[in-house]
């Protein structure tokens, strides 16, 4: 279950604050429809992460006892593990056996070991609960919080809905106080609604209109790939991903709000970036910080030698691109990532300050992009023959279907939507309009803003319950 579905918001959604309100906005309530929301789409896995809640409240307990008998890293070196194993083993299991029986042959000029690897269907969003646990148990080891006692308190925090299955990476630290006494107010809850609605509106109405051309356009041979219908593909992945998994967020935060739970922010206009230094401050926050603060500050951060600094980026970004799948084409993602922050470090940055701002947005989005290919193809070589046509080698227009079937009027205005709301400016345009709209003294701002959002409720509600197009990328990860 998704919160861009029809089941969710017509029926889980509306029975699930009738219950949390007749019930005084019972953390019981809370806890019992986030597992039967993890139940709808992974009932052979609910059990797993009960589990692995079950431990790590163990574990947290564990380590706080053994402070003072320094056995503490011992116990967190054991939680680390204990977590990581089934992540490993669901996620990474295949590839890592590819790697050892086939690629590694093949680099060699072998023949390639046939080892047969059972399918392991990946447990809906393990990667985020293990990062969610992990966070938790090394925030007890340093003595930032204490270790929770209460297992159904723990529960709640790692399997609340809003952010079960993608995010944003809540640390137990941010809402530790809330998970306790949460803040409830008319204000909060009006807030909440205003940015699930906008979430929803972003995900549905741009994020689902521009997948439809990006996913037709990546699954043409090569010998059909123009390159304008290559830069028009990922010019559609490039806004999808972001409304797709940016408005996920807004809808989480939005929901966190209107339960009692502030949610960090996850994304902040990343495409406005001026280097790629910035946009890594931008995009996907709670991620970038998390790998920040727990590997890269203690790997050294930029606190050691040059080189070392340099090491340290490749080290966090390879590791971001495995967390975000098991293939060759994450790899290179994340390498590439952190190959444009080593190259900033070097000089680059420097230079860019020197540019116009027009450049370095350029920039910016090249490098995005570029990149992009890499996240959003099946292979290695689908993505290097993608490049070669957005270089301008593309395949000849004759043998080409027409730009006219990827770029409808639907698609352009979806792309028009994108372009403004990937900014702060078409926020900015919407305030400076609703405060010169006025019938004598009284100003019509708030009240279009609240026929704009019912608007946009009315428009995404119906385009979902029509059967548009409806994927989420982030249902991979």
């Amino acid at each position: 279950m998704v919160f861009s579905s029809v089941v969710f918001l017509f029926y889980f959604l509306p029975l699930f604050f009738l219950a949390f309100y007749l019930f005084g906005r019972s953390k019981g309530v809370l806890l019992a429809f986030s597992l039967v929301f993890y139940a709808w789409g992974e009932p052979t896995y609910i059990l797993l992460m009960l589990l692995s809640i079950g431990m790590n409240h163990q574990f947290g307990l564990a380590i706080e006892k053994a402070h003072a008998t320094g056995r503490d890293r011992m116990w967190l070196s054991l939680g680390i593990a204990a977590n990581l194993a089934p992540l490993v083993l669901f996620k990474y299991s295949t590839f890592l056996v590819g790697i050892f029986t086939q690629d590694l042959f093949s680099l060699f000029g072998k023949a390639p070991l046939l080892v047969k690897v059972p399918h392991l269907v990946l447990p809906l969003g393990i990667s985020f609960y293990t990062f969610h646990a992990l966070s938790y148990l090394i925030d007890v080891y340093r003595k930032d919080v204490k270790a929770e006692r209460s297992l159904r308190d723990l529960t709640v925090y790692i399997s609340m809905f809003p952010q079960l299955v993608a995010g944003p990476i809540i640390r137990y630290k941010t809402i530790a106080g809330e998970l306790h006494h949460p803040v409830m107010s008319t204000h909060r809850t009006a807030r909440g609604i205003r940015i699930f609605v906008i979430g929803l509106a972003q995900k549905v109405l741009i994020a689902n209109t521009v997948a439809a051309s990006a996913d037709a356009i990546f699954a043409l041979p090569a010998e059909h790939l123009t390159t304008p219908l290559a830069w028009l593909g990922i010019s559609c992945y490039t806004l999808q991903i972001y409304f797709d998994f940016g408005g996920y967020s807004s809808m989480a935060i939005g929901l966190g709000l209107m339960i009692g739970f502030t949610f960090p922010l996850n994304f902040r206009y990343p495409y406005v970036a001026r280097s790629m230094t910035d946009f890594w401050r931008r995009w996907h926050i709670s991620l970038s910080s998390w790998f920040r603060d727990y590997l890269y500050i203690p790997l050294g951060g930029n606190r050691v030698s040059p080189w070392r600094t340099y090491v340290n980026l490749f080290v966090v970004f390879l590791l971001c691109g495995i967390w975000h799948g098991a293939a060759w084409t994450f790899v290179v993602w994340g390498l590439l990532h952190g190959g444009y922050l080593v190259i900033e470090r070097l000089g680059m940055g420097r230079l860019l300050e020197r540019l116009p701002v027009v450049l370095r947005h350029a920039y910016v989005l090249l490098c995005v992009m570029v990149a992009w290919v890499f996240f959003r193809a099946d292979s290695l070589d689908q993505a290097l023959h993608y490049l070669k046509a957005m270089a301008g080698f593309g395949a000849s227009a004759v043998a080409a279907p027409l730009m006219s079937r990827y770029l409808g009027l639907d698609v352009m205005l979806a792309i028009a939507a994108g372009l403004l709301a990937a900014g702060p400016h078409g926020a900015a345009i919407a305030v400076w309009v609703g405060d010169r709209l006025s019938v004598g003294r009284l100003r019509l701002g708030p009240s279009l803003g609240l026929v704009g959002l019912m608007g946009l409720l009315l428009l995404a509600t119906m385009s979902l319950a029509g059967g548009a197009y409806n994927p989420f990328i982030y249902f991979r990860f």
